[in-house]
């Protein structure tokens, strides 16, 4: 009869099941955020059935309101010219290549002021150009 104590093993607590949840869980966190940019000013934005494009980084914007008054980042600009225009995007660009520039304009603003925005940011060369809308709801 062996009457020797049994060395018993020292309990180790496997942690790799709980880093694969973890993990998993910061994964379907990250997908499922939303990231909606709001504006600041009360703009009553068309509405459009398509799909969000992805935000991009500092982007440029250009937001037209029923008035007719014309902001470039919040910086209003005084007399509507496409000079005035292109020289307000000019210092609010910067040193940024191509910069994505954004227009927001009002439904019920002048159109003439939309398409000035559009060829004044086509003629400085910036291509990414987005008019913003606001999705339609199902109801």
């Amino acid at each position: 009869m062996n009457l020797s104590p049994k060395r018993s093993e020292e309990p180790d607590v496997n942690l790799t099941p709980m880093i694969d949840v973890v993990f998993l869980l910061l994964l379907f966190f990250m997908v499922s955020t939303s990231f909606i940019r709001e504006s600041s000013l009360k703009v009553d934005l068309p509405e459009a059935t398509g799909e969000a494009m992805a935000e991009q980084a500092d982007p440029i914007d250009i937001v037209i309101q029923a008035d007719g008054k014309v902001l470039v980042n919040d910086q209003t600009i005084a007399n509507v010219t496409p000079a005035a225009l292109a020289e307000a995007l000019k210092r609010v660009v910067g040193e940024q290549k191509d910069p994505h520039v954004i227009i927001s304009a009002d439904a019920k603003a002048e159109y003439q002021l939309i398409v000035t925005a559009m060829d004044t940011a086509q003629q400085l060369g910036y291509t990414k150009l987005t008019l913003a809308t606001r999705q339609t709801t199902a109801e």
